[in-house]
């Protein structure tokens, strides 16, 4: 497997939408069965008032989501900031799952319960009543009914399945289903595999290194589906859409490589400013071909400014990175 590494500046002046690239055949070592249960999990909002409190809590629209679909969504802090991304996706109007980070969960469901109010919603830590898997390559192939556009769901034998962005061409689902559910079948892959895959899709879910590090326009959320400009108030609406509206985007996220590890929240700089970073990294995980790959959320002027050594790695002078195409076109500042 041979990974392209290229220099090429990626504009942030590209139609919205699904990059229309066909997912290419998996090969096998990437065609399987990931148990996600040690790296996510699951917080339930139950009651008749479930859906209107989340769509007053997240830059998703809840209230227009069908129940064969699912969104990504952020939850932000007053300043428009993330403290944490989920997918979400009703098991009924007065049922909503939310997904996210395990390490983030705690806290969010503390969080998030301090504005429930009257409201008549229960939040709970779910994570012990379902079983978590991703599912890649050939193991979606029972799942042929419909369509396996990002963000659609269809269900199997009680089990929620959502498809999700391709990593490196490959298609990818999460498959949630309540705890007992007759586990999917196919080839066991190691967690290692997942996590270079979700990097290669494009989208970095909040984890605790990244806590309150990014507006959702730092991460392309905007691009990607996770932002609605079209509801109604949430905890750091204003500052989410004066930074659209006013074509204010000065950070965006871009695939990198780099031939050193490194780790989440790690600095990046310019080679053009020694003294300030231009960015973190927002996920890493190793390239079975070798190296690593990461988003990295910079600001636009200097991923237009790059080249060989340009951009580097936790210092001034530090290992390499080269940027690679995003797998998905970026939304035009309106």
């Amino acid at each position: 497997m041979i990974i392209q590494c290229m220099n090429t500046p990626i504009s942030a002046s590209q139609p919205a939408g699904v990059s229309t690239q066909s997912t290419l055949p998996s090969p096998p070592e990437l065609s399987g069965v990931v148990p996600l249960g040690a790296l996510l999990g699951v917080i339930r909002v139950t009651g008749e008032d479930a859906v209107k409190f989340l769509q007053g809590q997240l830059t998703q629209d809840v209230a227009l989501m069908g129940l064969r679909e699912a969104r990504l969504a952020a939850f932000c802090n007053a300043r428009g900031r993330m403290q944490a991304s989920f997918v979400v996706f009703k098991r009924s109007e007065e049922d909503v799952l939310m997904v996210c980070s395990k390490d983030i969960l705690a806290q969010t469901l503390k969080r998030l319960s301090m504005f429930v109010l009257r409201a008549k919603a229960k939040l709970s830590d779910a994570s012990a009543d379902f079983v978590l898997s991703g599912l890649a390559g050939d193991a979606l192939s029972f799942l042929v009914k419909g369509t396996s556009q990002p963000w659609s769901r269809q269900d199997h034998e009680g089990a929620n399945i959502v498809f999700l962005y391709p990593g490196a061409g490959v298609a990818r689902a999460l498959w949630c289903a309540p705890s007992g559910t007759v586990e999917p079948e196919g080839k066991i892959l190691p967690e290692s595999v997942w996590a270079w895959l979700e990097v290669k899709s494009g989208i970095a879910m909040i984890t605790q290194p990244i806590f309150e590090a990014f507006v959702p326009q730092m991460l392309n959320y905007e691009s990607t589906g996770g932002v609605s400009f079209k509801k109604g108030c949430y905890p750091g609406q204003e500052i989410v859409a004066r930074s659209q509206f006013r074509g204010t985007l000065k950070r965006r996220a871009y695939l990198a490589h780099s031939t050193v590890a490194g780790a989440v929240a790690d600095e990046v700089f310019h080679a053009s400013d020694a003294d300030q970073p231009c960015g973190l990294v927002a996920a890493i995980a190793a390239n079975p071909a070798g190296g690593f790959d990461l988003i990295i959320s910079i600001q636009v002027s200097a991923a237009a400014d790059s080249a060989d050594g340009t951009l580097t790695l936790g210092k001034p002078g530090g290992p390499p990175l080269l940027l690679e195409p995003l797998p998905y076109p970026l939304l035009e500042d309106i």
